[in-house]
């Protein structure tokens, strides 16, 4: 199975994919089932309980009136939950907000009225207030489930027409990583591509690629089975206009990020230096560059902003700084920068599909290998597809950034997405840079392939201890002293 590009890469908000944008999904999901189980019961009732009129008789064992809904989070997502924004994203998710189109700076103001009042609008629905606000989220963060560490359960207590007991409705999630969620009978959602052209290997990969002539375009050969090319091309492009918005704003912003840290803000006055030092952006300050792209995205991100998930948020800085790079400083990406983050983000995408599929991107999962490790191999095959490579010397830049995050810790101080995240998008951004430069010096041979690393992160986030996978309980967590810990 090939996961598609814009799985990878989808726009949403900070500062998580799997404790923000997932918890978020999910709870927008049970909101519309709970909706529309309501609405198939026939009834006009006070989705409150404080009033009813029964307006038919329950069919197939539909409810008629969700008198609240308990929201239970379980593993790393109670134990990061508050730094990452996990109990607002359930409640704005039930109340029908949607990752990918909310609007940031509404979010705070509405998360007040629910904290206020303790009602939410079922999806969206104003007709349809629920009794649920932060009082109603429980938080067990030793409880691990047995499909995902990052599990959520909705609750709804829903009184039945003409009986005065109650009968729960409820539903589990999972969220897997990069936004992806999953119940128990489910494999992730979102589109999988199926068919010839497609791929679950490396190897397999590799020769597509042979055949098709580069990484980029079997991966435009997958897409293909569910969009044309200029649908292709246009989401593409929008993707990079979200990035580049995304930066932009980062650079612009300055003050001190949300949470007990107290983090300031740096890439405002990084940016003010660098155009007063280098206004052309010559190759001399292309470092400077690369970081001050990683971390004006991620500061954007940790300020719970709208970012794209590139894969993961924590890791989102790596691949827009890296494009960064080949757009401006590149043989290909100074002729045309449409077409070099096109081939950019197709290879990109093509190498994050393995990670997805054959191991994980959830740094709760298997620590930070999975999120910042895989965005700097997936940005080292972007950058080493627009110098020119063979497909052998993509899968080699791949594998290179990888073997050198091996073993990353997830350790989020205070259980915010801001130390080590925001400075570590930047070091690897500049990783997956040389990987590429390493790979083109070579002929593509190497001794570990990509399939053999993927397998050795998804082992080595196996054995790691559950401390070092976003639990913020080891590592510089443990040991940089806070005055208000957010976990």
């Amino acid at each position: 199975m090939t996961v598609s590009v814009f799985e990878l890469f989808r726009i949403g908000v900070g500062p998580s994919s799997s404790h923000t944008v997932g918890p978020m999904q999910a709870g927008l999901r049970f909101a519309r089932l709970l909706h529309e189980r309501r609405e198939s019961a026939g009834t006009e009732t006070d989705l409150t309980g404080t009033s009813t009129t029964p307006a038919g008789t329950v069919a197939g064992g539909a409810v008629s009136r969700p008198a609240g809904i308990t929201v239970i989070l379980y593993g790393s997502l109670a134990a990061t939950g508050a730094g990452h924004g996990t109990l607002g994203a359930c409640l704005l998710g039930l109340d029908g907000c949607d990752p990918a189109s909310v609007n940031p700076d509404r979010m705070e103001s509405r998360l007040r009225e629910i904290r206020d009042t303790r009602t939410i609008h079922l999806a969206g629905d104003p007709s349809m207030p629920v009794t649920c606000g932060f009082e109603d989220i429980i938080l067990r963060p030793a409880v691990v489930r047995t499909v995902h560490t990052n599990a959520v359960t909705f609750s709804a207590l829903e009184a039945r027409d003409g009986d005065s007991a109650a009968a729960p409705f409820s539903e589990t999630y999972y969220s897997i990583g990069g936004g992806f969620i999953r119940t128990d009978d489910e494999t992730a959602s979102g589109i999988v591509l199926a068919g010839e052209a497609t791929f679950s290997s490396a190897a397999e990969l590799l020769q597509r690629a042979e055949d098709a002539g580069s990484v980029a375009a079997a991966q435009r050969a997958c897409e293909r089975l569910v969009r044309s090319d200029r649908e292709i091309d246009g989401q593409l492009d929008a993707i990079v206009q979200a990035m580049d918005a995304c930066a932009e704003r980062g650079m612009g912003a300055d003050g001190v990020l949300p949470g007990g840290l107290l983090v300031r803000r740096r890439a405002h006055r990084w940016y003010t230096q660098l155009t007063d030092e280098d206004p052309t952006c010559t190759a001399e300050f292309s470092e400077d560059w690369v970081n001050l792209v990683a971390l004006a995205v991620n500061e954007e991100n940790a300020g719970g902003g709208r970012v794209v998930t590139a894969p993961t948020n924590g890791a989102a800085g790596i691949i827009p700084a890296v494009l960064f790079y080949a757009r401006t400083w590149t043989r290909a990406g100074r002729a045309d920068q449409r077409e070099t983050w096109r081939r950019f983000l197709l290879a990109a995408g093509a190498v994050g599909s393995l990670y997805k599929e054959r191991a994980s991107i959830s740094g709760a999962e298997v620590g930070c290998q999975g999120e910042v490790g895989s965005a700097a191999s997936m940005a080292a095959a972007g950058l080493a597809e627009v110098l020119g490579g063979t497909p052998t010397q993509v899968c080699n830049a791949a594998e290179i950034a990888m073997e050198h995050s091996l073993g990353l810790t997830c350790d989020p101080v205070a259980g915010l997405v801001q130390i080590p995240c925001i400075e570590r998008n930047a070091i690897s951004a500049g990783k997956a840079i040389n990987a590429a430069k390493m790979a083109m010096r070579g002929d593509g041979s190497h001794r570990v392939s990509l399939d053999e690393v993927i397998e050795t992160m998804r082992r080595t986030g196996a054995d790691m201890s559950d401390r070092y996978k976003e639990t913020a309980g080891g590592g510089l967590a443990t040991t940089v002293a806070v005055n208000v810990p957010e976990c």
